[in-house]
């Protein structure tokens, strides 16, 4: 249900910060305009380009299938139309709450109505020994994915740092482009905090057949230049064995971008802390996107999630909530990722640590696995099953009991 705010206890904002270049900031700034904001519209963002998207970045773009241009939110033009004012190549450094004052490194200052961090993150840094050499890229930019597009051009053999779902599409990306491709995993199984074992050893599977050297369980007890050429790297492994690659990719996580917040006194646990519309407790401050830790009611606890359909819908939102339209950010939290020929998607609450039922044939890669609780399903993964994603879409909004025989039975349609 949709809730809009009484205009008679509530000022309207006259001018509204957007701190953020991202996925989420341009859903941000076209849901503003789309809902009648009319007033002054600023982001602040310290990439040069026009928000876009990130998901191609480890596949299309690497592989040089996309242009910067087909992965923008909103092109430049746009911008111009819906009136923002872009401060590019800026950094938001700090805000003055008690005057509604943000500043930027440039030395910018902007008197503030409502304030809509979507700062998103950074990748996470190899440390130390881990990360001691120059031949080493990280993926979270478009000008990172560019920049590695053409080095894998150059290159024949590619080390990747973490079994995560950055890490495999690179790898994936890279032998479709013809490079040898080693993965090390320091933890048990690849994808060990977001999918069972099962999809855990799915994924192994279908790297092996691609050629894909797997260590997994295998601690990086340091990555450094090669000692017989500075252009390529070694890595020592726990255990003793030595990996030597012509240039390494680390994919090991997301830190989200928090300080700005936390030096404003803003709670900030595992992201900025908001409610289901987005606010912080400073009611004039908002989040969203892969920097917002949420209460999510459809799971039943705080989250913060890293993907596409988050940093749209939630910014959506937040964007209405800020300027008076409060309607509960409550998505199914949803997440998709391309490897060779396959689709793999994950709706819902996903255990890691529990057995699902299975239809159809993982060995054929088509399957959907489902977790159930009290015979309702709670958490899906799809693999090439984007309709049997679909219609547990439907029974899970709908909060339907389901037969468990019927969905391991596959002669059986689930309609």
């Amino acid at each position: 249900m949709t809730e809009q705010i009484d205009s008679a206890k509530v000022d309207p904002p006259r001018t509204i910060a957007v701190v953020g270049g991202g996925q989420a900031a341009g859903w941000v700034l076209k849901t503003l305009r789309k809902e009648g904001f009319d007033g002054r519209l600023v982001m602040v963002a310290d990439e040069v380009h026009a928000p876009y998207e990130r998901p191609p970045l480890s596949k299309a773009v690497l592989s040089g299938d996309a242009t910067i241009d087909s992965l923008s939110v909103v092109k430049s033009d746009e911008l111009e139309a819906l009136n923002v004012e872009c401060w590019q190549p800026d950094l938001a450094v700090h805000i003055d709450r008690g005057r509604h004052l943000l500043r930027t490194a440039q030395g910018r200052e902007l008197h503030f109505d409502r304030l809509i961090v979507a700062t998103g993150g950074a990748a996470r840094r190899l440390q130390g020994a881990q990360g001691a050499t120059n031949n080493l890229a990280y993926l979270r930019t478009i000008d990172d994915a560019v920049a590695l597009s053409a080095r894998l051009r150059d290159i024949k053999r590619l080390l990747v740092i973490g079994g995560g779902w950055i890490g495999l599409e690179v790898a994936a990306t890279a032998r479709k482009l013809g490079v040898d491709v080693t993965v090390v995993e320091g933890a048990a199984r690849l994808c060990a905090r977001t999918v069972p074992p099962v999809v855990s050893t799915f994924l192994a599977d279908l790297h092996q057949k691609h050629g894909v050297q797997l260590r997994i369980g295998a601690g990086l007890c340091s990555l450094e230049d090669h000692p017989d050429d500075p252009r390529r790297v070694l890595a020592k492994l726990e255990g003793g064995e030595c990996i030597d690659a012509d240039f390494a990719v680390a994919g090991i996580g997301l830190s989200p971008h928090t300080a700005l917040a936390e030096a404003a006194g803003l709670q900030v646990r595992d992201g900025i802390v908001v409610d289901e519309y987005g606010a912080t407790e400073d009611p004039t401050i908002f989040a969203c996107g892969d920097v917002a830790n949420h209460m999510n009611a459809w799971v039943g606890r705080r989250v913060r999630l890293e993907s596409w359909a988050n940093a749209q819908n939630q910014a959506i939102a937040t964007a209405k909530a800020s300027i008076g339209i409060l309607a509960p950010y409550a998505e199914i939290p949803w997440f998709w990722s391309d490897q060779y020929d396959v689709n793999l998607q994950i709706l819902g609450d996903v255990p890691v640590d529990s057995e699902p039922i299975v239809r159809g044939n993982l060995d054929a890669k088509r399957a959907t696995l489902f977790f159930l609780r009290d015979d309702m399903v709670r958490g899906v993964v799809a693999i090439n099953a984007a309709r049997d994603l679909k219609l547990a879409r439907k029974w899970m909004n709908q909060g339907r009991r389901v037969d468990r025989k019927v969905l391991m039975d596959a002669t059986v349609p689930l309609a």
